[in-house]
């Protein structure tokens, strides 16, 4: 992991509100922190020194993608069949990320032997991605969206 993983992560935590982080990856490991009198971006003391003053062991592998964690929840299918995220080909979808979500809202529908059956959010949240593709198959309990609980 550099330097630039490194600062994207910190920009991540304050984007999400995330107080502490921890990641391990063979044998590098980090912890960050958030608190009182964090010093905000453009001081010198923004990064902490200790990230710039040791670099990471050639031996290790390249570091994974960052994926920010946040506190996300999972719209699952509750059946096998073909997802649709909008009532016909020409009309809106019925969810974008950004869209505040209540537990009625139908979110997608879910053709099954020729039934479209409506999918509901199940709880109040904000979609923060859509992992089914539109006129695709899926399967019992895999990921429909992401939703960030509120």
């Amino acid at each position: 992991m550099d330097l630039k993983e490194i600062k994207a992560i910190i920009d991540l935590m304050k984007k999400n509100s995330i107080s502490e982080f921890e990641l391990e990856q063979n044998e590098f490991k980090i912890k960050l922190k958030r608190g009182m009198g964090m010093p905000v971006e453009g001081d010198e003391a923004y990064y902490p020194k200790a990230l710039t003053a040791s670099p990471m062991p050639a031996a290790l592998p390249a570091a994974a993608p960052i994926v920010p964690i946040v506190n996300e929840a999972e719209i699952k299918s509750p059946m096998i069949g073909t997802f649709y995220g909008t009532p016909s080909p020409d009309a809106a979808a019925y969810v974008d990320v950004g869209v505040e979500v209540g537990p009625e809202t139908v979110v997608c529908i879910i053709e099954a032997m020729k039934v479209m059956n409506e999918i509901k959010a199940e709880t109040r949240g904000i979609i923060t991605a859509i992992v089914a593709e539109n006129a695709k198959p899926v399967e019992f309990g895999q990921p429909l969206f992401k939703i960030r609980p509120i």
